[in-house]
């Protein structure tokens, strides 16, 4: 059985008047939906300079949950999490044209982690993260979709360049900028000691991801080590808001596959 705790945490920062971004999970309400279901994690940030990022963010996360607390039982995560995050897609852009006719009028980023057994996936959009941190070195399971990460990528410049770019915010891929959004879907396996770090570019764009390993290893709570991850990116830049979660694998149940059905490894 996969045994889990987890934290999380959001500030407006030092300059915002009021917080875009927006968290949310959905928990098994009973011991069967561990196996059925499992634990659904997810953040929002809304776009700036748009109107209403803070309306997107939070319907993002809540159309998100309310689809998977739906979702068929035993249905495997790989697929359902990337149509899930298509349905909050679509509900972003239409709650967008609703509220502004000729266009989208709001837009997010979305990064969520769903697990079950000793597996999580992973689905994003956007330059909101996820990390797993093991044995104190944080690995990103997600790559931004922005301008400067693509040119990155495509080895044009270099990662203290894409670092230091007035443009590293503009995004290639947002939630509710269309009707259909490339969502990018990845599956990785766990194992007991990892955290995941979820968190806003408020969070990554002020500390290197070393540093966040660094702190959420040396704090045992983690209600304490996302506060101080809040507090140092806030005395580092605090220009945005900045968001976290924090889940750590205390125990796995580990699995095989046979016809899409689970079976217990020995």
């Amino acid at each position: 059985m996969l045994d889990l705790e987890f934290a999380q945490a959001s500030d407006r920062g030092r300059v915002r008047d009021h917080n875009e971004d927006y968290l949310g999970y959905a928990l098994p309400e009973v011991p069967e939906q561990e196996q059925t279901h499992g634990w659904l994690f997810a953040l929002a940030d809304g776009v700036g300079g748009q109107q209403l990022g803070e309306v997107a963010s939070r319907t993002a996360v809540e159309t998100l949950l309310a689809g998977f607390r739906r979702a068929t039982r035993g249905e495997q995560l790989r697929s359902l999490l990337p149509r899930l995050v298509q349905a909050a897609n679509e509900r972003v852009f239409e709650t967008g044209l609703a509220g502004k006719s000729g266009g989208p009028a709001m837009a997010t980023t979305l990064v969520a982690c769903a697990l079950r057994f000793d597996r999580v996936v992973v689905s994003h959009v956007g330059d909101s993260r996820c990390y797993s941190i093991r044995h104190g070195r944080a690995t990103a399971l997600t790559r931004d979709h922005s301008v400067v990460a693509e040119r990155e990528r495509l080895g044009l410049i270099s990662a203290r360049e894409a670092a230091e770019a007035e443009t590293r915010h503009i995004l290639t891929r947002s939630l509710g900028s269309a009707m259909f959004v490339g969502v990018e879907t990845r599956e990785h396996l766990v194992l007991t000691g990892d955290v995941l770090l979820l968190c806003s570019d408020g969070l990554h764009g002020a500390l290197p991801a070393a540093e966040m390993a660094g702190i959420v290893t040396r704090n045992p709570d983690l209600n304490a080590a996302a506060r101080e991850l809040i507090d140092e990116a806030n005395e580092r830049d605090g220009g945005d808001n900045v968001s976290v979660q924090l889940i750590r694998i205390r125990g796995v149940e580990r699995v095989g596959m046979y016809r899409g059905r689970p079976y217990k490894l020995a």
